[in-house]
């Protein structure tokens, strides 16, 4: 056992040398290159009528590092909830039953993934960009009525492309101010008594920091 623990020591002491840069690679990076950020987002759903209500039940986090002087690469993960209010009606849920019943709908989206940017120009104060978000989201859509409620869970592919501007008010400082508008689109398929999401696209808004 000592003997393995020895040699795992030093194998992870080998690969953390072998990935590690060099003491002249570190002193070339700079402390702005690794940015993190925050943001409320309102969101709209486009397809279906499920949960169709604009809402700003959401948040969105990003990691992104520059590669270059204007493009970053990272990470990213949103949640969002939308929701729809359904009046009393009589629902016929099989060949000999039916609910009367109002409901509460909620449809439940958590993306995540990794992400890329371009800076159009870049300026101290004002830097406008595009990028793109891609990964997988989890759903869950959720109906509740009376006492009661059913729902139903899925995964699918997502993607999002976005175009915005981090203002900083202070120059050569890192934290800024970031507004964002996407669109988004992804695979999932839910189902819930007489409703049914097949793929879900939508549009919105972020405003938050970076630093």
């Amino acid at each position: 056992m000592k003997r393995i623990s020895r040699l795992s020591i030093a194998c992870l002491a080998a690969l953390l040398a072998a990935v590690m840069p060099s003491g002249e690679a570190l002193g070339q990076v700079k402390y702005g290159d690794l940015h993190f950020g925050a943001a409320w987002q309102m969101h709209s759903p486009f397809s279906g009528d499920f949960a169709d209500k604009l809402s700003g039940w959401g948040m969105g986090f990003d990691v992104a590092y520059d590669i270059t002087p204007r493009w970053t690469v990272g990470g990213f993960f949103n949640f969002h909830t939308n929701h729809k209010y359904v009046e009393r009606q009589t629902l016929v849920i099989g060949p000999t039953q039916a609910l009367t019943t109002d409901q509460q709908r909620s449809y439940y989206q958590l993306p995540f993934g990794a992400s890329a940017g371009y800076t159009l120009w870049d300026n101290a104060h004002f830097r406008p960009y595009v990028g793109a978000k891609v990964g997988a989201m989890y759903s869950k859509a959720t109906t509740y009525y009376g006492t009661g409620g059913v729902y139903d869970k899925s995964w699918g592919f997502y993607v999002s492309p976005e175009v915005g501007a981090v203002i900083y008010p202070a120059a050569g400082k890192r934290f800024g101010f970031k507004i964002a508008g996407y669109y988004s689109y992804a695979t999932n398929q839910t189902a819930t008594l007489d409703s049914s999401i097949e793929g879900q696209s939508g549009a919105g808004f972020r405003v938050g920091v970076v630093f």
